[in-house]
């Protein structure tokens, strides 16, 4: 089932002197449970990409479509719902709320969804117990490891049961061993949730991983290969 289309997309930045083309006529389908990494080299255009998909910024020419709705026909308040209750982020610098522990971390989304008690507890311990941080619900992220950190990030972003779940160089700043830990766990997450994940990465292990791997350059689509 198609979750996400996007039709002759561009991004175009003003320039000092020329205009840049950031996103350059991209048309991608991407269907559920799909475990894609977006690749290229720095300056490609692939963290546009990835918020451009995610409205966090707006194409300037094109549609991106998901689950029939076109993000660009959405007021910006409409935009604001529909990100929260569809796509989920996953950042290089984990972006969890310091004050709040790891559990309030992954229940933030569904309290301002406003989900009933019972329920968001049982996704919250259901998720950190996938993560493997069942037993560190009520630590903040200043007593957590990067690895755990981006862990409680990855469980914050399924937390809603989002569509598709954004990841942009989520490895960057963790050690092998940690990297490898994630991406397992995203791989498990993927399968048992359903849910697609697109990379945005240099990391050859997520590389390595991915089922679908699309390689940009200057901004444009140049390879799309599907792995069996």
């Amino acid at each position: 089932m198609k979750v996400l289309e996007l039709k002759k997309v561009n991004k175009i930045y003003d320039g000092s002197e020329v205009p840049v083309h950031a996103v350059n006529d991209v048309s991608l389908d991407f269907d559920e449970a799909e475990f894609v990494a977006i690749v290229g080299p720095s300056g490609s255009g692939k963290t546009t990409l990835l918020n451009l998909i995610g409205g966090l910024d707006m194409p300037s020419s094109g549609e991106i479509i998901i689950d029939g709705t076109n993000l660009s026909k959405l007021k910006s308040s409409q935009l604001i719902d529909f990100r929260m209750r569809n796509i989920g982020f996953v950042f290089q610098a984990y972006n969890l709320i310091p004050v709040l522990t790891a559990k309030e971390n992954v229940e933030f989304i569904m309290s301002l969804q406003k989900w009933p008690r019972k329920e968001r507890d049982e996704r919250t311990l259901e998720l950190l117990n996938a993560v493997g941080l069942g037993d560190r619900i009520n630590s903040r992220p200043s007593k957590l490891s990067g690895g755990q950190q981006q862990r409680v990030a990855v469980a914050r972003a399924l937390a809603s049961r989002p569509k598709f779940v954004l990841a942009d160089e989520p490895t960057a700043n963790l050690d092998s061993k940690s990297a490898t830990t994630l991406l397992g766990i995203m791989e498990t997450l993927n399968h048992g949730e359903k849910i697609t994940f697109i990379f945005s990465t240099h990391d050859p292990r997520v590389v390595k991983m991915a089922h679908r791997v699309i390689t940009l350059e200057d901004g444009r689509v140049i390879s799309d290969d599907v792995r069996e």
